[in-house]
């Protein structure tokens, strides 16, 4: 069997990963709490985790793995975005609203990272079809000494889980000390988190042995992968920020619970992201929506395929922080359309083994994408379309985008919205294609009257401005080169 070495959070160390049972693969990773779009740094551990997904299936076969990643239904962040919506003017009761925002955002979520290539999990579930498992498992913690219930809420006792801090590398202690805290007069200690709280008339609860109320967000995740994997499972993932406290609260109940068992045996964090070198904020202007990349409501102004946004993440290893930027984006858009436009007509053949060990060594995926330059560059379109569609690039789903080298054609009579060559894409309406298109049309005219003063300065405005433009028989292709700059080519117009 192919082997697959991981880094396990848990104990520090890369590891050779071994599955508990080969016929049935089992991960889990914390998906999203669903009141607003997926913002850029949502949708990375998307992909680490849909790309180690894809690993796991081409080694160990497609029925035998079982990939969990849950919907967070029922939060206070939710009925916050609910609130604000009907003081907005919604009339419809407050659990109204939370039901049609929570379905609404499940849908653009779906709809976002769908247009990432990531496959969709085996299982989705939602915490609110959930709840059942989560009083069971809260009954079973206060039975064993290790939660307790007061004034209609339930917490746990962290100190009666003598690893907690483990997995973060923190003594309980150093956690008071340094870390803010809730004080209640509800709780035992500081430290102690919450189980199960109150719901008020108007917002969503469950009845339950302690009153009517909802759970809190840590016991959703525990219970759900205990139904859904069982008491010990192969792979938990998230993002580094939920490493603590949400992954330590995790253990601890899940390990209080079912102490004969072992929880999750990987434990796997990405990183976090970055824009422009600096921490993505509302308040400094690079905050992005995947929406907002993929409809060009953004600084750079175009309309990012999901597929080269999958590239970019890609481009990093999981593990390191990422840092978004304009120019990588770019430089991505120029690999993939060069990459297509190789391996168009190509069949796929098997991904070549350096692109396998690259992901099977902790999913390098910096060194696979490295391994597809190579396969490009030694004009092994098979294998090169194989390898990239087993990391979810040039798959067809991804392919509605403009890749294909766009045309001048002289022998068309060109108007304002021009089209290309016969067998080439019709150019859209979009300012930058209509731009270029004018100006190899002006360049065209002035070779024609012999003005070459003229049409090199257009050839070296556009080359000044990042457009790389290829004379062909069938006339100019063109493309937006990785130092593209669109002011220069206001410029020229």
């Amino acid at each position: 069997m192919f082997e697959i070495r991981l880094y396990n959070t848990k104990t520090r160390t890369k590891e050779r990963f071994e599955p508990i049972d080969p016929d049935n693969v089992r991960m889990y990773v914390c998906g999203p709490t669903v009141y607003d779009r997926a913002h850029l740094g949502n949708a990375r551990p998307v992909v680490v985790f849909d790309v180690l997904f894809r690993l796991l299936r081409q080694v160990y076969g497609e029925d035998h793995v079982t990939y969990v990643r849950n919907f967070t239904d029922v939060d206070d962040k939710i009925n916050a975005r609910a609130a604000e919506m009907k003081a907005a003017g919604d009339a419809r009761p407050l659990e109204k609203i939370i039901h049609s925002l929570t379905d609404e955002t499940i849908a653009w979520y779906h709809a976002d990272m769908d247009a990432l290539g990531a496959l969709r999990p085996t299982k989705e579930p939602r915490a609110t079809e959930w709840i059942g498992a989560m009083i069971e498992m809260i009954e079973d913690l206060i039975a064993k000494g290790h939660a307790y219930a007061k004034d209609g809420h339930v917490l746990f006792r962290v100190r009666s889980y003598k690893d907690y801090g483990k997995l973060s590398g923190r003594s309980v202690d150093d956690m008071i000390a340094g870390a803010r805290v809730e004080v209640a007069p509800f709780k035992e200690d500081p430290m102690d988190f919450v189980l199960w709280k109150p719901s008020t008339d108007d917002l969503p609860g469950w009845e339950s042995p302690w009153g009517r109320g909802r759970p809190g967000w840590h016991i959703e995740c525990s219970a759900m992968s205990h139904e859904l994997l069982g008491e010990t499972f192969d792979i938990h993932g998230g993002g580094i920020d939920l490493q603590f406290p949400h992954h330590e609260n995790e253990i601890a109940q899940s390990m209080c619970a079912h102490p004969e068992a072992g929880f999750a045996r990987f434990w796997m964090h990405n990183e976090m992201l970055q824009v422009e070198g600096r921490k993505m904020s509302k308040s400094l202007g690079n905050f992005f929506t995947v929406r907002d990349l993929l409809e060009g409501n953004w600084s750079g102004g175009w309309k990012v395929p999901g597929e080269v946004i999958r590239f970019v993440y890609m481009s990093t290893h999981y593990s390191k922080p990422m840092d978004w930027t304009e120019e990588k984006a770019r430089e991505v858009a120029a690999t993939l359309r060069k990459w297509r436009t190789q391996t168009e007509g190509a069949a796929a053949g098997e991904p070549h083994i350096a692109v396998l060990e690259a992901l099977a060594d902790d999913l390098n995926t910096a060194g696979a994408v490295a391994e597809l330059h190579q396969l490009s560059h030694a004009q092994d379109f098979s294998g090169l379309l194989a390898s990239a569609q087993l990391l979810g690039l040039l798959t067809e789903e991804l392919a509605d985008w403009d890749w294909r080298p766009r045309v001048f054609d002289r022998t068309v009579h060109i108007k304002a919205h021009a089209r290309v060559a016969a067998n080439a894409r019709v150019v859209s309406g979009d300012h930058i294609d209509q731009l270029v298109l004018e100006l190899l049309r002006k360049r065209d005219e002035a070779r024609q009257r012999k003005d070459y003063t003229f049409s090199d300065q257009i050839r070296d405005g556009l080359a000044s401005a990042g457009v790389v433009v290829k004379d062909t028989p069938k006339g100019a292709e063109w493309e937006l080169g990785p130092n593209f700059d669109p002011a220069k080519l206001e410029g020229l117009g």
